[in-house]
């Protein structure tokens, strides 16, 4: 038994000298330090590469996402949590869907709309004031667009609530109430486009003193399949060159009153988005609009819809973005798919890697 027990220890030990035999043999010891640390650090990330997330919206509907039955002290922990990452700006990503409103309208109760258990508009306001935001306000979107293909049901409802909205929140709320969002969303040239985008972004100037507006539209790429779908992708895109085509038409048409677009980044592949990215600048540049990104935070390429994206493919996205020369990145959206009080375990993850990504304290 001794003699097993002495030649095991002399085993190990024979070990450990072959480990330090490099150093005793007059290797330099800075060198190995250097070498030790190489073998221990498997961080290949290069930090601050990407355009930081300055705004998101706010889902209050969440007609596709669950509904996180938040009060006020949840939100106003989640303003907290968005400025200590540099946001400045909050979108209400629609005033309304169908029948769920999130402010009492008097003109939508009276359209059959459900009058909401709290005033969110007045909430968000009030926040984004306490908090140093601007607040974009996100119009009506009665559904039948949808439905139909026709934006005339958007233009007639909004010519109320624009109205509405400015004379109940806007002249109360001054220093927060920073513009508009037009939130019928397209991807192609659309039929009546132009003109509802007009007539909508026009009204918005005119009551408001001619306060920002902007648009998010989507890219009609192969993964622009519809949410209730089964599918990921579909056999093919838009080209670039035919986006290039349709959306300097749009742009011709509502420049005057559109201030920035803010394009989708999710329904194309990450290899493709220099290349649109690129065409979008230069027709935002051409007619003197702002060109933001919408970095959706949430993930198109998995079966289940919809998760926190993995934080590789959102700094994919917003280094595109920057090598892009965009003015302004936000995103879809921060309190399901970023923040750490979400539904969601894995958006806190999310937060912490972005935080750790572009060193934020």
């Amino acid at each position: 038994m001794n003699n097993r027990r002495n030649f095991l220890k002399n085993l190990a030990l024979a070990g450990a000298g072959a480990v330090a035999a490099p150093a005793i043999a007059g290797c330099n010891n800075k060198a190995t330090a250097e070498s030790a640390a190489y073998v221990g650090d498997n961080n290949l990330l290069i930090k601050n590469e990407g355009l930081k997330i300055t705004g998101t919206f706010l889902d209050e509907i969440s007609h596709d996402i669950p509904h996180q039955n938040w009060g006020e002290a949840e939100w106003d922990k989640d303003f907290q949590h968005m400025k200590n990452i540099g946001i400045d700006t909050v979108i209400m990503i629609r005033s309304g869907y169908r029948k769920q409103i999130t402010y009492p309208s008097e003109y939508l109760i009276g359209k059959g709309c459900y009058k909401p258990s709290k005033d969110l508009l007045d909430m968000y306001l009030r926040l984004a004031d306490k908090y140093g935001m601007k607040f974009y306000f996100g119009l009506y979107d009665s559904g039948k667009y949808w439905d139909t293909g026709d934006m005339t049901w958007e233009v007639e409802h909004n010519k109320y609530v624009i109205d509405e909205v400015w004379k109940n929140y806007g002249e109360k709320y001054p220093n927060a109430f920073g513009g508009w969002y037009i939130s019928g969303e397209i991807s192609r040239a659309t039929k009546g486009a132009i003109d509802a985008f007009h007539a909508m972004g026009k009204q918005c100037k005119d009551v408001s003193g001619g306060l920002p507006t902007f648009i998010s539209p989507w890219i009609d790429g192969k993964k622009a399949v519809a949410a209730a779908s089964g599918n990921l992708s579909k056999a093919e895109g838009v080209s670039v060159e035919q986006h290039e085509k349709e959306w300097n038409e749009i742009f011709d048409g509502i420049h005057d009153v559109v201030d920035a677009c803010a394009f989708q980044d999710g329904h194309i592949d990450y290899d493709e988005l220099d290349a649109f990215f690129t065409v979008n600048k230069k027709m935002a540049d051409r007619y003197g609009m702002k060109c933001w990104t919408n970095a959706e935070s949430f993930d198109r390429d998995m079966p289940i819809k919809f998760f926190p994206i993995k934080f590789d493919k959102l700094r994919l996205k917003l280094e595109a973005a920057k090598r892009a020369g965009y003015d302004k990145a936000i995103t879809f959206e921060f309190s399901h798919f970023m923040s750490p009080q979400s539904a969601y375990l894995q958006a806190g993850h999310l937060y912490d890697r972005y935080k750790d990504y572009f060193e934020i304290g």
